[in-house]
């Protein structure tokens, strides 16, 4: 019996150490190009890295939100590649599960970008801004 809450207890212990730390993503979940990671390289200091978020409004229902950032919270996913690294909170992930980040360089402008996110229905033109698939 006393073994068996002291394993118990352990447990509980060993959960709450885990929670205060962010957690590294698999690339499966998140694809990155070439393209991004040599941009990234170029405009992001040693510490920073690129964070995205997702969060309701655009023209579409959701939007992307991209920055750079230096500040981890216990709810982020780290996702690496050749020594960069983005940033993306759980519940954002929930909606890019699967999407690739990519940088693009076109005629009126250039920046970072989400492509081929499977759970994307439509988009805006301009690439901010999607609604989810209805299943």
């Amino acid at each position: 019996m006393n073994r068996a809450l002291t394993l118990m207890n352990g447990w509980r212990l060993l959960r709450t150490l885990a929670k205060g730390y962010a957690k590294d993503g698999s690339p499966l979940d998140l694809k990155i190009t070439d393209h991004c990671v040599q941009r990234l390289k170029e405009v992001a200091n040693s510490d920073e890295f690129l964070r995205i978020l997702v969060d309701s409004g655009g023209c579409s229902g959701f939007e992307y939100k991209m920055s750079l950032d230096t500040k981890v919270t216990d709810d982020d996913i780290i996702f690496r590649r050749d020594d960069i690294k983005i940033v993306v909170d759980e519940k954002s992930l929930e909606l890019l599960k699967g999407a690739t980040v990519d940088y693009a360089e076109e005629l009126m402008r250039a920046s970072f970008r989400i492509v081929s996110n499977p759970i994307a229905e439509k988009g805006c033109s301009c690439g901010s801004s999607f609604a989810i698939k209805m299943d």
